[in-house]
């Protein structure tokens, strides 16, 4: 079940299949090489966690990809700063030597960041660059269950973000300068001041992507109706 899962939701936080794209069975069996078995689990596996969805009842029920919604994508950010923001309180309470090449790090792709956000065509190098940053301070840092929840939930908001990122390019430079509070407050090892700049970086980024959605319009839902 693994592969089948790993590679479906690749397909949908891609947008290889796109928001409100219906999801036959016999389909993805066919395009995986997979069994029905595996396939059936996955895709149960992936309604659990919110990248599929049903539609219609009876026998008009169908699975579809998740569409992109205003309400939807708010909230996915915000969890995902909730849990990155007791992220980093655990980057931030660690020995000094772990903490300043944290910081040099993170320095590193912040500046590499701020170069992609002035650079026209460069969207996919500036989203890459905006995982690493905050995938730096998670990744070998947190415990078991909270790195579990991320891996969750982070792809959930990559959907939105990875969609909308050629418009959100101009709002970068005010990100690399929230990323700066954050690389401040664990270089300073304090663990508040670092969970309220990570939490007031993604709560501004959902404003952000909330601005984006409401110009553009959602994704998928018309699927529903």
């Amino acid at each position: 079940m693994s592969r089948v899962y790993n590679e479906l939701r690749a397909l949908i936080v891609a947008g290889q299949l796109p928001p409100g794209a219906r999801i036959a069975e016999r389909a993805v069996v066919e395009r995986l090489g997979s069994s029905r078995t595996p396939v059936r689990s996955a895709l149960h596996r992936l309604q659990a966690e919110g990248f599929v969805a049903s539609s219609g009842a009876g026998r008009d029920q169908r699975l579809i990809v998740t569409p992109l919604t205003q309400n939807d994508g708010r909230e996915l950010l915000l969890i995902v700063g909730h849990l990155e923001g007791l992220a980093v309180r655990e980057a931030a309470t660690l020995p000094l030597d772990r903490r300043r090449a944290l910081v040099r790090k993170l320095r590193e792709v912040n500046r590499a960041l701020g170069i992609a956000s002035r650079t026209r065509g460069n969207q996919a190098r500036a989203f890459e660059l905006d995982l690493e940053f905050h995938r730096t301070y998670v990744d070998g840092i947190v415990g078991p269950r909270l790195l579990a929840l991320h891996r969750v939930i982070k792809p959930q908001s990559e959907r939105y973000t990875r969609l909308y990122v050629s418009v959100l390019l101009d709002e970068l430079p005010t990100s690399v300068k929230e990323h700066d509070a954050i690389i401040r407050g664990i270089g300073a090892g304090e663990p508040r001041a670092a969970q309220t700049a990570v939490e007031t970086n993604w709560r501004n980024a959902a404003s952000r992507l909330s601005a984006v959605i409401a110009e553009l319009g959602e994704r998928g839902i018309w699927h529903l109706r």
